[in-house]
C-alpha cells in the first residue's frame, strides 16, 4: 500500500478509501419485520389444513344457521400459535448486534505525520494506527512496530493468556489466527505494551465480520420433535383429507345431504388435527423454562428444553467452560532455597494490582501469569499490598521479547537490596552462577516433566547486593537459581465428575479448543474427555481433511485444537448429519457461529460475551459445565412428559376418526359435530396433558442412553402404544353411540359418544404415567396437578351435559341413570387393556 510507516495516509487518501472500502462497521441485514414472521408461521402444512377446515366449516355454519362458532376458535387457535412463533424469531436477531458492541468506540491513527483519535467507523485499509496498554484493537492489523505488545484474545482465538505480538517482515505462513503473532484483531484488547501497525482488514472483511458473516447466513429448521410434529401434521392432514372425501363419497352413495356430509367431513378434518397440540406444547415448555431457572441454566429459546432430552453429544469449549479460565500454579520445583524464597520473588517480580471487583471481592488484576503469582504468593502468607510497602521496588527491567526475563530491585529493611529475576528456563539459566552439569540436567528434567502436563514453566533466580546496580548486564549476573513453577488454566473440578454423568447417559462429549493441542490434551484427560485410543487433531489438521475422510473419523476423535470459528461450526453440523443431536458450550465471541449451529447452544453466563449469548439457547448462570447434566437430566423428564402428553392428545384423535369413519362407512349417523370435537380436542383434554408435564422423572433417567431421533418420536414402539390406545379409545365412543342411538336416536348417541369418550380419556391418563410399569406402583399424590385437573375437566364435561342452556347448545339429550352407568362401564375399559399390554411387554423383555 502507498504510505509511509512514519507519517501514515494523508486526509485526501482516508477519504478516497473510505468511499472504496465502506465504513468500518459490521452490516445489518435487512431485518424481517414481526408482520413478516408472523405470515411465515402460517405456511406449515397443519395450518393450511387448519385454516381449509376454518373456511368450510363457516361457510356450512352460515349455510346451516348454526353460525361461526367453530371457525373462530379454530381462527383463534391458528393466531395464538403464529403469535408465539414470531416472538420466539424477533429474540433471535441479537446476535449482530452484540457483535457491533466489541467494535472500538476510536481509535488512535496516525495521518499526514499526526497522531489523532477518530471514530473507529472512519477506519481504512492501510492507516497507520497506534495501539497502547487498554486499548480496543478497532480493525485486523498488521503490525509493524511492538514495544512488549500483549493482546488478549480469548473471547476470538480460545487461548486463555494474552497473545505476545511480534513484527514480522515478507511473506508470513498461512497459520491458524492463534498462531498469527504479527497481526493484532478486531475487537482484542491491548494488555500490555505499546504497538503500531497497517490496517488489513476493516468491518465485515475482518475476523470478526466473517463471524457476523455465519451468524447471518445461520437458519434454524427447528428443534427435532418440531420437525417430527410438523411432518406429523402433514401425515394426518393428507390422511385427513383423504378419509374426508372418502366418507363425503360413501355419503353421496348413500343419498345423504350434501351439506349434512360437509359438516361430516369438517368433524372429520378438526378430529384428525390435534388443534390444541402446538399451545400445550408451548406451555410445557415455558413450565419447564422455569424449572430450568432453579437448576440454574436460563432458556432462551423454548423449543431447547425439549432438544436438551435428545442430546447425544456435547461440543465443549476448553477455555471458561471446562477450565476456571484462570491460571493457576499447580506445580513447583525448589532447587536450593524454600518455599518463602520462590514464593517473595514470584511476589516482588510482579506488577499485578489487587483491586476489588464488581462483587465487592478483592482480586487480582493484570498479566494472568502474574496474578497467579500472587496468588501463589498468598498461598504461602507472602501478601503482595503488605510486602510491597516493606520492600520497595527501587529499579525494574521490564520483560522483552529479546531478553525473555523480567528484573525488578528491592530494598530490604536489614539494608540490603535484593535482585529479583523471572523468565523463561534457559535465559534464567544463562545469569546464573554454581550450575554443574548434574545440576542442569535435574533442572531440565523438571521442567520436562512440567512441559509434558502442558504447564507453562517460569524460572527465578535472586542475588543480594550492597547498593542498587544500573547497568542491566550486572544486574543480571551472578544469580542463585532458586526454582520453577509451572501453572496452566485449571479445569473445573466439577467437569470430571459432569463428564463421567455424560458418559453414563449415553452423551458423547468433544472438546474444542483455539488453544495449544499440548495444553487441551493434558485437560482433556485429566477431567476424561480424552480416553485411550481416541484421536486429537489440530485446525489444520482438520482443514486437511476431505468432508468423507473427516465423517470416517469423527467419532474417534475427542479434542480439536488451534481451531478457527468456521472449523467448529463444520464439526457440529458433521455430526448433526450423521443423525446426532448435538449441543454446543461456549463463550468468546468464536463460539457463536458454532453456538448457533448447534441443535442447542448453550453460553456462560458470567465469563460469556454478548455476543455468545446472544446466538445460545441456554445460558449457565454459574458457568459451571456440571450445570449442563443438571439441564439435560430436566431436559430428559420433559421429554419424557411432552411425549405423554402427545400419546394422551393423539390417542384420541386417531379414535375420533375411527369413530366418525365407523359411522360413516357403516351409515350409522354423525356421531360428534365440529363444536363437540374441539370441545374434546381444547377443553376437556387440555387440563390433563398440561398435568402430565409434570410427572416427576423415572429413577434411571441418567442412566440410559439418549433417544435416537432418525426414526422420529414414534418410534421404538411408540407407534405400536398410539395405534392400540387409539383404537381402543375410539372403539367406546362407538359402542357407547351405537347403544344411544337404538336407545334414543342420533342426538342421545352423540352424547353418550361425547361423554363416554371424555371419561375414558380421564381414566386413560392415569395410564401414561410410565410407558413400562403398571398404573398402580405409582403414587397418584405424586402428581397432584392431574388429579385436580381430572376433576377440572370432569367438572365442565358435566356442566354441557347437564345445564340446560349448554346442553342445547351442544345439541345434547339427557341421559338416564342407566346410560350413566353404560357410560362409567365403558370408561373403565382402558385399565385392563394397558395393564394387560404393559404385563405382556415386560414379560417380552425378560
Amino acid at each position: 500500500m502507498n504510505n509511509s510507516l512514519k507519517t501514515g495516509l494523508s486526509w485526501t487518501e482516508a477519504s478516497d478509501r473510505l468511499g472504496q472500502y465502506g465504513r468500518n462497521v459490521l452490516n445489518e441485514k435487512k431485518k424481517k419485520s414481526f408482520f413478516a414472521m408472523f405470515v411465515e408461521q402460517l405456511r406449515s402444512f397443519m395450518i393450511l389444513i387448519l385454516t381449509l377446515a376454518a373456511l368450510i366449516s363457516g361457510i356450512a355454519g352460515y349455510k346451516s344457521g348454526e353460525g361461526l362458532l367453530d371457525t373462530f376458535i379454530i381462527v383463534g387457535i391458528i393466531i395464538l400459535n403464529a403469535f408465539i412463533g414470531a416472538y420466539q424469531e424477533k429474540k433471535a436477531q441479537k446476535s449482530l448486534e452484540s457483535l457491533k458492541k466489541l467494535s472500538a468506540p476510536h481509535a488512535k491513527v496516525i495521518r499526514d505525520g499526526v497522531i489523532c483519535v477518530i471514530p473507529a467507523s472512519e477506519i481504512v485499509p492501510g492507516d497507520l494506527i497506534s495501539l497502547e496498554t487498554g486499548d480496543i484493537v478497532p480493525a485486523d492489523v498488521r503490525l509493524t512496530e511492538c514495544a512488549n505488545l500483549h493482546i488478549e484474545e480469548s473471547s476470538l482465538t480460545g487461548e486463555s493468556l494474552p497473545s505476545e505480538k511480534e513484527c514480522m517482515e515478507g511473506e508470513v505462513p498461512n497459520v491458524p489466527i492463534g498462531d498469527c503473532r504479527w497481526m493484532a484483531f478486531s475487537s482484542g484488547i491491548v494488555t500490555y505494551g505499546r504497538g503500531k501497525g497497517i490496517v488489513t482488514a476493516t468491518g465485515m472483511s475482518t475476523e470478526v465480520g466473517k463471524i457476523a458473516k455465519m451468524l447471518e447466513n445461520n437458519t434454524f429448521d427447528g428443534t427435532p420433535m418440531q420437525r417430527q410434529l410438523e411432518r406429523l401434521g402433514k401425515i394426518l392432514g393428507i390422511a385427513s383429507l383423504v378419509i374426508c372425501a372418502v366418507i363425503f363419497v360413501i355419503g353421496i352413495i348413500y343419498g345423504r345431504p350434501v351439506m349434512g356430509m360437509f359438516l361430516v367431513a369438517i368433524s372429520l378434518a378438526v378430529a384428525a388435527i390435534p388443534e390444541g397440540l402446538p399451545a400445550i406444547f408451548t406451555i410445557i415448555l415455558s413450565i419447564g423454562v422455569q424449572r430450568m431457572v432453579k437448576r440454574r441454566a436460563i432458556i432462551r429459546t423454548l423449543p431447547s428444553v425439549e432438544t436438551l432430552g435428545s442430546t447425544t453429544v456435547i461440543c465443549s469449549d476448553k477455555t471458561g467452560t471446562l477450565t476456571q479460565n484462570r491460571m493457576t500454579v499447580t506445580d513447583s520445583f525448589l532447587f536450593c532455597s524454600t518455599s518463602d524464597i520462590l514464593a517473595q520473588i514470584a511476589v516482588l517480580c510482579n506488577d499485578s494490582v489487587l483491586a476489588i471487583g464488581n462483587g465487592g471481592e478483592p482480586s487480582y488484576t493484570g498479566d494472568p501469569t502474574e496474578t497467579a503469582l500472587a496468588v501463589y504468593g498468598e498461598e504461602h502468607n507472602i501478601f503482595k499490598n503488605s510486602f510491597d510497602m516493606s520492600h520497595p521496588r527501587v529499579a525494574e527491567f521490564p520483560f522483552d521479547s529479546q531478553r525473555k526475563r523480567m528484573s525488578v530491585i528491592n530494598h530490604f529493611k536489614d539494608g540490603t537490596f535484593r535482585v529479583s529475576v523471572k523468565g523463561g528456563l534457559d535465559e534464567v539459566l544463562s545469569v546464573c552462577k554454581g550450575l554443574s552439569g548434574t545440576d542442569i540436567d535435574k533442572i531440565q528434567s523438571a521442567n520436562d516433566t512440567m512441559a509434558r502436563g502442558a504447564l507453562r514453566v517460569l524460572a527465578f533466580a535472586y542475588k543480594d547486593i550492597d547498593k542498587p546496580l544500573k547497568p542491566i548486564e550486572e544486574v543480571e549476573s551472578g544469580l542463585t537459581f532458586v526454582g520453577m513453577v509451572g501453572m496452566i488454566d485449571p479445569a473445573r473440578e466439577e467437569a470430571v465428575s459432569a463428564v463421567q454423568e455424560c458418559r453414563s447417559a449415553g452423551i458423547r462429549p468433544v472438546m474444542i479448543t483455539g488453544d495449544h493441542k499440548m495444553t487441551a490434551l493434558a485437560i482433556a484427560k485429566q477431567i476424561g474427555i480424552y480416553r485411550e485410543g481416541d484421536l486429537s487433531i489440530t485446525g489444520q489438521e482438520l482443514e486437511n481433511m476431505g468432508d468423507e475422510e473427516f465423517a470416517s473419523r469423527i467419532k474417534n476423535i475427542s479434542v480439536y485444537a488451534r481451531v478457527a470459528p468456521g472449523q467448529k461450526v463444520r464439526i457440529v453440523a458433521t455430526w448433526q448429519k450423521m443423525g446426532e443431536i448435538v449441543a454446543m458450550t461456549g463463550d468468546g465471541v468464536n463460539d457463536a457461529p458454532a453456538l448457533q449451529q448447534a441443535d442447542i447452544g448453550v453460553a456462560m453466563g458470567i465469563t460469556g460475551t454478548e455476543v455468545a449469548k446472544d446466538a445460545a439457547d441456554m445460558i449457565l448462570t454459574d458457568d459451571n459445565f456440571a450445570t449442563i447434566v443438571s439441564a439435560v437430566e430436566e431436559g430428559r423428564r420433559i421429554y419424557d412428559n411432552l411425549l405423554k402428553t402427545i400419546l394422551f392428545l393423539l390417542s384420541t384423535n386417531i379414535g375420533v376418526v375411527l369413530l366418525l369413519f365407523v359411522t360413516s362407512v357403516f351409515d350409522l349417523g354423525i356421531a360428534l359435530l365440529p363444536i363437540h370435537i374441539l370441545w374434546i380436542n381444547l377443553v376437556s383434554e387440555s387440563f390433563p396433558a398440561l398435568a402430565l408435564s409434570v410427572d416427576p422423572a423415572e429413577d434411571n433417567i441418567m442412566m440410559r442412553k439418549p433417544k435416537k431421533l432418525k426414526g422420529g418420536f414414534l418410534s421404538d414402539g411408540i407407534s405400536w402404544t398410539l395405534l392400540y390406545q387409539g383404537v381402543m379409545i375410539g372403539a367406546i365412543p362407538i359402542i357407547a353411540f351405537m347403544i344411544g342411538v337404538r336407545q334414543g336416536g342420533e342426538s342421545l348417541g352423540q352424547t353418550m359418544a361425547f361423554t363416554s369418550l371424555i371419561a375414558a380419556k380421564l381414566v386413560h391418563a392415569g395410564n401414561l404415567h410410565s410407558y413400562k410399569r403398571s398404573r398402580f406402583t405409582f403414587n397418584p399424590l405424586h402428581n397432584k396437578s392431574l388429579i385436580f385437573a381430572s376433576l377440572a375437566s370432569a367438572i365442565f364435561t358435566l356442566a354441557v351435559l347437564l345445564v340446560p342452556p349448554l346442553r342445547e347448545a351442544f345439541r345434547f339429550s339427557t341421559m338416564s341413570s342407566t346410560q350413566w352407568l353404560i357410560v362409567a362401564g365403558l370408561a373403565l375399559i382402558p385399565i385392563p387393556v394397558v395393564e394387560l399390554v404393559k404385563l405382556f411387554l415386560r414379560r417380552e423383555r425378560l
